[in-house]
């Protein structure tokens, strides 16, 4: 597996080719030059290197080794350490992973953990705009945030099909453990892509407040952009979850509805049966001197009454809508 993906000088905003990790402290000395490296999952031996030629901290390194970081932002000395989290789909599911940069005056580092895009159409746009790469690492390390907040739309795209497919279960007045179960999934999916996307708003927002040697004024737009970006997505992200919040309460209210309905019509049967229970219940004791027995039309009698209350008990839990 390929470690190194680009190793790249430029210069005033211009290309000067491929380079060597060995010949990176001597490229950087020249004026207005820094480089640009891309690795992807590298193992110790290639981070020592990284870490000699540019000084960075140990901790830092420590912590590209894994992907197990939380998104940051983290000042080590004249250089800068973020942890992105980047969000992906393959075939319909979505995979994350983690981008760590190390930004200097002279240098941007990135380093690339699971499931991460490559950057190559970032480095390609950027080349494309040398006034701005002209102003330093500050532009290419927008493009790279800018880039992985692309990704993460449509990630989004993605969870608003899932939820427009399963909507129509949802108002549906009987119970469905298994559309519950896949709204629950995705509501904690909308969880776990804002904890991955509102922490590029903030480190945006350092980067302008805090960060002037590498973020030039003319640049601060660009991360002001990115920031705006994302809280439209998280805007959209936490409707979706209001949405779903809601679609949960909607759908076990109709359920809840439904049984009190059919606990209705159990009750009203039941009002209608306790008519004949009471009276046959009545015939059936044991009275001696009991003078509807004695009655030739006292049984037909007794069954007309039985059934003329039936129909009136009916008749007033019909008008109710019990039954």
């Amino acid at each position: 597996m390929t470690m190194i993906i680009n190793n790249v000088a430029y210069q005033r905003g211009r290309r000067l080719g491929d380079i060597s990790i060995d010949d990176i402290s001597n490229v950087v000395k020249q004026p207005e030059t820094f480089v640009w490296i891309s690795l992807h999952q590298p193992d110790d031996a290639l981070l020592l290197r990284v870490q000699e030629e540019f000084g960075l901290h140990e901790l830092s390194i420590e912590d590209a080794r894994e992907a197990r970081q939380r998104p940051k932002i983290e000042a080590d000395g004249e250089s800068l350490f973020i942890v992105l989290k980047t969000a992906q789909l393959e075939q319909g599911q979505v995979v994350y992973g983690e981008t760590h940069l190390f930004v200097g005056s002279k240098f941007l580092v990135s380093v690339r953990h699971g499931a991460a895009s490559s950057d190559a159409q970032v480095r390609e746009r950027c080349e494309k705009a040398t006034n701005l790469l002209a102003k330093g690492p500050g532009f290419a390390l927008y493009a790279v945030l800018d880039f992985v907040v692309d990704n993460y739309l449509p990630v989004v795209a993605q969870f608003e099909k899932d939820f427009d497919a399963i909507e129509t279960e949802i108002f549906k007045d009987r119970f469905d453990k298994l559309i519950i179960e896949r709204l629950y999934a995705l509501k904690r999916q909308l969880l776990e892509l804002r904890n991955a996307a509102l922490p590029v708003a903030d480190i945006s927002a350092e980067l302008m407040r805090f960060h002037e040697d590498l973020i030039p004024k003319e640049l601060r737009a660009y991360f002001r952009d990115v920031q705006d970006h994302v809280s439209r997505l998280v805007g959209l992200v936490d409707g979706m979850r209001e949405m779903l919040t809601t679609a949960m309460q909607v759908n076990l209210a109709l359920v809840a509805h439904n049984q009190n309905e059919v606990v209705k019509r159990l009750a009203g049967w039941g009002a209608i049966l306790a008519m004949p229970t009471v009276i046959f219940s009545l015939y059936g004791m044991n009275f001696k001197w009991m003078p509807e027995l004695t009655w030739r039309s006292g049984y037909p009698l007794t069954v007309f009454a039985t059934l003329l209350g039936c129909i009136y008990i009916h008749r007033r839990l019909r008008r109710a809508g019990w039954v």
